[in-house]
């Protein structure tokens, strides 16, 4: 069964340094986002938005507050979850800004290498990564090296390959930043039909004007705080 909570932050702080040097990176945030839907994240540099990611993506431990994440808590207070590798690796997937593909592994290893490291058969990962790689289109390069592929292919496998092991939660950085227009709204349909199609929560950080019409709910973030906006949701029907 699908939990109803994909993303749920409650009264996050992250404080860097002690006493007059102190830093409030983050200053009581609350922010959800539900299984299926894509927010956006924006704000300026320094405002907070890196240090948000980092926490929910359980790489940064924060000062203090709550973070849900596809139903099951994972900090209050402290960490509650044993074993933090096997979090990031199993219940949260990573698009950044760059590919990040490994160049020796053709576009289906890359894509079938984390349900590999998490126990799943050679066959059953490569069908998994076949199987995304469809969705997105990029099937028909399924073997070729990350050099042999285009800006936007690339993209297109670093999508799928967060999608491998299936989980709730995706956390994108900056994902349309290297693309030109086009390809940039093609890449926020492929998440939206994506995020609607898997039930996963879609959390991009983003300072792409062309694509901040798209989202239905965003959050800005200013000097560690958050503020939620309804947005235009301007249909991206059409965009390739």
């Amino acid at each position: 069964m699908t939990s109803d909570v994909g993303i749920r932050i409650e009264g996050l702080s992250k404080r860097y340094g002690e006493g007059s040097t102190a830093v409030d990176a983050l200053k009581d945030v609350n922010m959800s986002v539900a299984p299926g839907e894509v927010v956006g994240l924006i704000g300026p540099s320094g405002s907070g938005k890196t240090t948000l990611l980092k926490c929910l993506g359980a790489v940064i431990e924060p000062t203090r507050g709550r973070m849900t994440l596809g139903g099951q808590v994972i900090y209050d207070g402290g960490w509650k979850i044993a074993d933090l590798r096997v979090l990031r690796r199993d219940r949260i997937g990573f698009i950044f800004q760059a590919p990040y593909l490994i160049p020796f592994l053709d576009a289906t290893d890359n894509v079938a290498l984390l349900p590999m490291l998490s126990g799943q058969s050679n066959a059953a990962a490569r069908a998994r990564a076949r199987e995304l790689l469809e969705a997105l289109d990029v099937a028909h390069r399924a073997k070729a090296l990350p050099a042999e592929l285009s800006g936007g292919e690339q993209q297109r496998v670093s999508i799928a390959r967060a999608l491998a092991n299936r989980p709730p939660v995706i956390l994108a950085d900056e994902p349309t930043a290297p693309l030109d227009s086009e390809r940039g709204l093609a890449v926020m349909r492929i998440l939206d039909q994506l995020a609607s199609q898997y039930a996963t929560a879609i959390i991009v950080v983003t300072h792409d004007e062309k694509i901040i019409p798209t989202f239905k709910r965003t959050y800005h973030i200013r000097d560690g705080r958050t503020v939620e906006e309804v947005g235009d949701g301007r249909s991206l029907v059409g965009a390739s």
